[in-house]
């Protein structure tokens, strides 16, 4: 017999999801996004460049995905996103046999107001 209910900790795992995707090559095609990216950012954005999809992000959140593809580091920055404070990570990925960089992985996370920057 399966349980079709999740329970309650997984429900309110989903519900504290943030917005990440998965981008393709220079031109940072989206091949993935998890739900709280395509509620934000439409199912429609896959496919497309984040240049043209995710046109509430500030250019440098663009220089920022740029640098990670380039040189193959981990980078993160404060950006603001239809007026709410965002922590944007974006990490690259590598191809397991060659250590080629094929792509990135983004992460947008709300500002809980804790901390400094």
């Amino acid at each position: 017999m399966t349980n079709d209910n999740p329970g309650p900790a997984v429900e309110n795992a989903a519900a504290r999801q943030s917005p990440a995707a998965i981008l393709h090559g220079a031109v940072h095609v989206i091949v993935y996004g998890n739900r709280p990216f395509l509620a934000e950012f439409g199912e429609e954005s896959v496919g497309l460049p984040a240049v043209e999809a995710l046109l509430d992000l500030p250019p440098a959140a663009f220089e920022l995905m740029d640098r990670v593809y380039r040189h193959g580091r981990p980078l993160a920055r404060w950006v603001t996103v239809r007026g709410r404070r965002r922590r944007l990570t974006v990490v690259e990925r590598r191809d397991i046999g060659t250590g080629e960089i094929y792509g990135i992985a983004l992460h947008l996370v709300e500002h809980d107001g804790a901390g400094d920057e």
